[in-house]
């Protein structure tokens, strides 16, 4: 061996012996987990037996798992609103936070705050926040829902309405919230709008990468106001928007803490999400097997949603 090969050589050992931290995490915290979760989604595993092959039984059965395919649906209702929704959300703080303002630090910050706190803890204050009885919300709301339901109870007497629908109005109460199966989606949805001060930061940073150029130009055109979001801020930020999108996606197919700390699934699986079910199914039923296909698919299905998030972003998203 050439004293040439022996230096080469020597530099590939002293720069695998620099790697070897990074190759052995990869190797025990992705590699081999992702290949035994990917067998064991083809066993019978209990975490207290050895894994017993049983085929492609576990993605089979899940087809008739009534759980399975609620927590399929609320995740599906629960992605398809909150997603857009918290997008609209945050494009609209960011506007208001980037407009010339001595307070703009101070605002920035009151948003950005809540995205800080965990996650847990937030979902500890909002469920007593939210307790129909003894929940500071619903006793600020009683008031305002006597004084409306009184109004629409006379409204409904002038109308003829049926003596049962007038007594209902009268007697308004305040949403039971989470304790309420109609209501516990919504809220889940509505408090998940509580952290996007990082989305919000995202599109601020967007924003300021807006050359002024284009808005002089846009003004000497004569577009202002609505035109000039429409016709310039919106096309610049098409990039940011399609971050946060990914983004929102994949979170909306991953959301646990908030509804497992809030709601346990409930009311009648009303909030039942799709992480939830496959950690009842493996740590609490033992079913790791059936817990590991429910893995796999919900990594199809991110990929999948990805994939067509991408497809799509050939046709509106504009790169400079």
């Amino acid at each position: 061996m050439s004293a040439n090969s022996r230096i080469t050589w020597r530099q590939q050992l002293i720069g695998l012996a620099f790697a070897s931290p990074f190759i052995v995490g990869v190797a025990l915290l992705l590699v081999i987990p992702l290949s035994l979760s990917f067998y064991y989604s083809f066993c019978h595993y209990t975490m207290l037996t050895p894994p017993i092959w049983v085929g492609t039984k576990n993605y089979t059965q899940l087809l008739s798992d009534h759980a399975f395919l609620r927590s399929l649906f609320n995740t599906c209702l629960f992605s398809v609103i909150s997603v857009p929704l918290a997008l609209a959300w945050s494009f609209l703080l960011a506007l208001l936070l980037n407009a010339p303002n001595r307070l703009r630090n101070v605002y920035r910050t009151i948003v950005f705050l809540p995205s800080l706190l965990p996650l847990v803890a937030t979902a500890v204050i909002w469920r007593w926040m939210l307790s129909p009885m003894h929940g500071p919300v619903n006793f600020f709301l009683q008031f305002p829902c006597h004084w409306v339901g009184g109004i629409l109870s006379q409204i409904a007497l002038a109308f003829h309405a049926s003596p049962a629908t007038v007594h209902t109005l009268r007697h308004l109460k305040p949403p039971l919230w989470l304790a309420d199966g109609k209501w516990a989606m919504t809220t889940i949805i509505l408090l998940s709008l509580w952290g996007v001060g990082q989305t919000v930061i995202i599109f601020l940073a967007g924003l300021d990468d807006v050359p002024l150029e284009l808005y002089e130009s846009a003004a000497l055109d004569g577009a202002m106001g609505w035109r000039r979001l429409r016709y310039v801020t919106l096309p610049m930020l098409t990039p940011v928007i399609f971050f946060n999108l990914v983004i929102g996606i994949i979170a909306s197919w991953q959301i646990f803490d908030l509804p497992y700390v809030m709601t346990h699934g409930g009311p009648g699986r009303a909030t039942l999400f799709y992480s939830m079910y496959l950690f009842e199914a493996g740590f609490q039923q033992l079913r790791m097997g059936a817990a590991c296909a429910m893995a796999w698919v919900q990594l199809i299905i991110i990929l999948l949603l990805t994939t067509i998030a991408f497809w799509s972003a050939r046709k509106w998203v504009h790169y400079r």
